[in-house]
């Protein structure tokens, strides 16, 4: 488990200081993006806003919108903790601000320049520790799955399965869930918040199953049939396999961003589905993981990344097919310096279950 502040990241923010000549770096979080926060100060605050004040010398401070962060966050960091009913007031002037994008026009005092792009950069490659928080919100991806396939039934609805998904997965030690699921067969384009739709027999059932651990997120992509699979489901679920092997195979240091989803989307063209590889049918091929469930670089052919040692991502050929409707399959990989290491344990595989 990593501390509450993280000393590697202080040591490299204060590198970046020094030469940008900044003298104070703000690292800024509200309830949805804390990530910026948490890459120094790795506390879940409960309130709306929370930032993270460096200064030159290494001294932080922080500053809550919620009284009840105040003591949590002393009494884990001993960093000094201003709670003000006021946020815009008590925040200090900085240099820089990570998380810039993202704040009220009345937080910003004076003309800070934007440390987002850095702040990120930094955060790419992980540290042992965050590595080992990654493995573990891996490992409960898997646990989550299988209960996923265990429990899911025909007339269960879709708000229920991601009810006893998130039960299960905040009782077993996930600190938050990203869950996105779908239902149906080719009419299904893509994935959403659950309905109260029933599961039916010949239903595909996909989920993106995100769980946190101490701040970060694994993922874990798969396909469920519920009942004997199509010919179709079979057939397009043959090409996902292939698509997301053939990633998994390349994903080393020193490749693109582009030539793993180049190397996924070539698949779907070998069989003639190229037209199903742009942004109409799929988002992304696959995007880092940490601190935030779906971090930049995106897995995009025209997005001109070089993938380096130590940064986890998933590789997900996530799409829209007409043999099947919309698909997903993928696991969270460690980037080693030779390859890469799967961090998912799951068979990789369609999973089926009877549909009586």
């Amino acid at each position: 488990m990593t501390d509450a502040i993280n000393e590697h990241r202080r040591r490299q923010l204060m590198d970046l200081m020094a030469e940008r000549h900044w003298d104070s770096i703000l690292l800024y979080g509200h309830g949805w993006r804390k990530d910026y926060f948490r890459s120094l100060v790795n506390v879940n605050y409960s309130g709306p806003h929370a930032a993270a004040h460096l200064s030159r010398s290494g001294e932080i401070s922080v500053i809550v919108a919620d009284p009840w962060d105040r003591e949590l966050i002393s009494e884990v960091t001993g960093a000094p903790v201003v709670f003000d009913p006021d946020f815009a007031h008590a925040l200090p002037r900085a240099s820089a601000i990570a998380g810039l994008e993202l704040m009220e026009a009345r937080f910003v005092h004076g003309a800070p320049a934007s440390a987002t792009a850095d702040i990120e950069e930094l955060r790419r490659i992980k540290t042992p520790d965050e590595i080992e928080c990654l493995k573990q919100a891996a490992v409960l991806a898997d646990r989550g799955y299988r209960y996923f396939a265990d429990v899911a039934r025909v007339g269960m609805k879709e708000y229920e399965l991601v009810a006893e998904v998130e039960g299960f997965l905040k009782s077993n030690g996930a600190e938050d869930n990203f869950m996105l699921i779908a239902s149906g067969g080719t009419e299904v384009v893509g994935m959403k918040p659950p309905t109260a739709r029933a599961f039916q027999p010949g239903d595909s059932i996909t989920t993106e199953l995100t769980p946190q651990v101490n701040g970060y997120y694994a993922q874990i992509c798969r396909t469920l049939v519920l009942g004997e699979p199509s010919k179709g489901q079979r057939e397009a679920f043959a090409i996902f396999s292939e698509a997301q092997q053939a990633a998994e195979d390349l994903i080393r240091p020193g490749i693109r961003a582009s030539d793993a989803a180049r190397a996924q989307n070539d698949v779907f063209r070998k069989y003639g589905y190229g037209d199903y590889t742009g942004s109409k049918y799929t988002r992304v091929r696959g995007h880092c993981l940490g601190l935030f469930p779906d971090e930049t670089p995106h897995i995009l052919e025209d997005v001109d990344y070089v993938i380096k040692e130590n940064m986890v991502l998933i590789a997900h050929p996530n799409t829209y097919l007409p043999l099947s409707g919309y698909m997903v399959f993928g696991d969270s990989l460690l980037v080693t310096a030779s390859g890469n290491v799967r961090l998912n344990t799951t068979e990789k595989k369609l999973f089926v279950k009877d549909a009586e």
